[in-house]
């Protein structure tokens, strides 16, 4: 007998860990739509990416009403399967799912589950004019504005008997049950009763990492880590407010510690903000430089570094060189050949996108080209550091699922295009916090990761052991 219980747990288990999820792949039908990359009816589909962190994001659907009415999506997947759970992901108000159908081939939907429906349920509705002259965050974009409330959550829909050969999902929001704003960040079926997380794609070999180092500068603010190729200099830029951003080095003293703070007054060009992106044997990438818009100027600057001295020898220019900010991040390979940038323009996913540029033969860089959806979404990227292969590529992003705010990501090119490469992968909680994490520096000579966290709204150097091969081996 106790045989047989312990075959049925495993069995349980098997089963437990064999459950067949998928995400929307498809749109068929919907009510509204924000238009443009943020907050799109597109937003819903694949997997989610507004959750576990939850709260406001451009990559979750928007309705254009988020007071009132109703709305509905019906979304499709990629194969036929049997339900037996379907899940809402609500990341800013949860609770409006009042209606969830489930069709077959034939395209008939059946009614599989409903809101009780109570008279003395308040509705809200439209308080004063002013609502619908909202607009959320982008012009021609009206939505109706709520009150600023964050309760997220997963409406999760176990239907009573399981629905076979499902391909596709009808969800009924009745958006007055709640106020607030309302997204929509994903839909997702199941074959098995056990609820549909959000995961974050990590490695489990990042959670094994040591607690990050902080590292103290006598209260200075710090930002935009980089390390010398001799591993001598730790340069930064130096925050202080109301005065120009300058660079400093730093060198270590006997107990291991960054100290001797010296002014890189050469390096120092930009009338405001100036930092290090790369530093090679033979030259240096600088940002901050003033530039003119409209020229093939870009405000990044290379200087030849001759044992410790630095001579500018001129800017970066980029054909048609285009930027809705003033500031930028950049990479660049060891070779001076190719380009990566942080930057937002009209071909942007939605806002910073990562773009890369091939070197000319007069010295000068072609067109910017996207790096394409897959690491590139709704939301920010930006802060690259490409590595010595040529393949490896860290960057921080607020666009795919993470811990907090800005998470530091690292990626793989797939081909020589640059424009095909792999799934970010989250760098993990001892690197990563609730708040920003980015500008990831990486040493490969001393295998260290330097990079900017944000403790208590002061940016902080943070350092942090991880072996080459976790890094550079997919």
């Amino acid at each position: 007998m106790k045989k047989i219980i312990i075959t049925l747990l495993i069995l349980f288990a098997l089963k437990s860990q064999s459950q067949q999820v998928q995400w929307a792949s498809k749109l068929i039908k919907y009510s509204s739509d924000l238009g443009g990359k943020q907050n799109g009816i597109k937003r819903i589909l694949c997997k989610p990416d507004a959750f576990p962190q939850v709260g406001s994001s451009p990559n979750a659907w928007s309705p254009k009403n988020a007071i009132g009415g109703r709305q509905v999506v019906e979304v499709g997947f990629e194969k036929t399967q049997t339900i037996k759970q379907v899940a809402v992901f609500e990341n800013i108000i949860s609770g409006s799912v009042f209606r969830v159908s489930v069709a077959d081939q034939s395209g008939k939907y059946q009614t599989v589950w409903s809101r009780p429906n109570n008279w003395k349920t308040k509705r809200f509705r439209y308080t004063f004019a002013a609502d619908r002259k909202y607009y959320f965050g982008r012009k021609r974009r009206k939505i109706d504005k709520a009150p600023e409330t964050i309760d997220p959550g997963v409406e999760t829909i176990i239907l009573e008997s399981p629905f076979s050969n499902a391909v596709s999902v009808k969800v009924e929001f009745d958006f007055s049950l709640l106020p607030g704003e309302k997204q929509i960040d994903a839909i997702g079926i199941s074959d098995s009763e056990v609820p549909i997380e959000a995961t974050i794609n990590t490695k489990p070999e990042f959670q094994n990492l040591k607690i990050a180092k902080t590292e103290d500068f006598n209260g200075l603010e710090v930002t935009n880590p980089c390390v010398s190729k001799d591993e001598k200099k730790l340069f930064l830029t130096a925050i202080n407010t109301g005065e120009k951003e300058q660079i400093y080095s730093f060198t270590k003293d006997a107990n291991g510690n960054w100290s001797n703070k010296q002014l890189e007054s050469s390096l120092n060009t930009g009338t405001n903000y100036n930092h290090v992106e790369n530093i090679e044997n033979d030259f240096i990438l600088k940002g901050g430089t003033s530039y003119s818009k409209g020229t093939t100027e870009t405000g990044f600057e290379i200087f030849s570094n001759t044992n410790g001295t630095y001579s500018s020898q001129g800017q970066v220019k980029i054909t048609a060189y285009n930027n809705y900010d003033d500031t930028a991040d950049a990479s660049m390979s060891s070779d001076g050949k190719i380009i990566i940038m942080g930057i937002e323009t009209d071909f942007t996913q939605g806002g910073s996108d990562l773009y890369f540029a091939q070197k000319k033969d007069d010295g000068t860089f072609g067109l910017l080209q996207n790096m394409g959806k897959v690491i590139n979404s709704a939301a920010d990227e930006g802060m690259p550091q490409l590595l010595s292969d040529n393949k490896t590529l860290l960057f921080s992003s607020n666009g795919f699922s993470s811990y907090g705010d800005f998470d530091i990501f690292i990626t793989y090119r797939l081909d020589d295009t640059w424009k095909n490469w792999s799934e970010p992968i989250n760098l993990g909680d001892k690197i990563n916090t609730n708040d920003f994490d980015g500008l990831p520096f990486y040493n490969e000579a001393t295998e260290t990761l330097f990079y900017i966290s944000s403790i208590d709204g002061k940016q902080t150097l943070k350092s942090i052991t991880v072996a080459k091969p976790l890094l550079m081996t997919k």
